[in-house]
């Protein structure tokens, strides 16, 4: 036992007794995940503002189409998130050593993520969380909308139908027959126009409800795994704890230790001078004699 491996372990102590290791897997995993996350971010700003537009004068088909390709896309993107967050959730890749030190065995504890690591996960299973709430808040706005104009749409469909049904009405001179015809069949086709709005934005309603639906599965299941984590991180401190004490416990042996070898030191120089003294006694008295 020497005195630079009883150093070694004070500074081992001072770095909180536990040597981590870098996992480039779990950093090209955390990076793909915040890159998804940005490009969400994104997403949602453009929805936000195409499905302000839904239901005033600058609402167009073109608009419309947007607002449904980023709703889409944003589900798909959303879905691949929330596996990755749950992959990075239950990552265990990562061991945490005691250093290892003489006459004493060697300790090892496998926790399931470093400190940094931990950090991460919850950094990104928050951001995760409070992106789909606030895209899951922007589908609501966008379903109550179309189903707004799906209910303004069967209004207009309606009083067309009213107006086919009065120009249909016989008792009128042929000029006023003439005239009705045009009337109901400008009516008629106002009417199916109609009726393709209702059928095209109900098709959208059933693919919004359904799409809040799946991500609000995936919500639960992902809060479902934080919330586990956090049972578990209770376990991991508890353990670290405990690699802290077990530490202590090993630094005072070896303290203990080192004072016996340096008293053992002092009393074999003690001897040493005693037998030099007796050795140099015996010396002059056989010179002398």
């Amino acid at each position: 036992m020497s005195f630079d491996q009883l150093s070694s372990l004070e500074a081992g102590q001072r770095r909180g007794n536990v040597n981590y290791t870098d996992d480039p897997e779990f950093q090209r995993l955390s990076q793909q995940l915040n890159s998804k996350l940005f490009k969400l971010q994104s997403n949602i700003s453009n929805l936000s503002r195409d499905i302000g537009h839904l239901g005033t004068r600058q609402d167009t088909a073109r608009v419309r189409e947007r607002v449904q390709d980023l709703l889409e896309e944003s589900r798909e993107v959303y879905k691949e998130l929330g596996e990755g967050v749950k992959k990075i959730q239950g990552w265990e890749n990562v061991t945490v050593c005691l250093p290892k030190v003489p006459i004493l065995p060697t300790r090892s504890t496998n926790l399931r993520r470093q400190p940094t690591q931990r950090y991460t996960q919850q950094k990104l299973s928050r951001e995760f969380q409070a992106s789909l709430s606030e895209f899951q808040s922007l589908q609501q706005r966008a379903l109550e909308k179309q189903k707004a104009s799906v209910s303004a749409a069967r209004a207009v469909q309606d009083e067309g139908s009213d107006a086919v049904a009065g120009a249909a009405s016989g008792g009128q001179q042929p000029e006023q027959q003439q005239q009705q015809e045009l009337v109901r069949l400008a009516a008629q086709d106002e009417v199916d126009f109609q009726e393709a709005i209702i059928i095209e934005r109900e098709d959208m309603i059933r693919d919004i409800e359904q799409g809040v639906g799946d991500l609000n599965v995936l919500f639960t299941q992902v809060a479902s795994m934080v919330h586990e984590q956090g049972q578990q991180l209770d376990t991991i401190n508890d353990n670290v704890e405990n690699v802290r004490v077990d530490t202590r416990g090993a630094d005072i042996e070896l303290r203990s230790a080192a004072r016996y070898q340096k008293n053992a030191r002092s009393k074999a120089c003690c001897l040493m001078m005693i037998l030099l003294i007796i050795l140099t006694i015996v010396l002059l008295a056989i010179f002398v004699g």
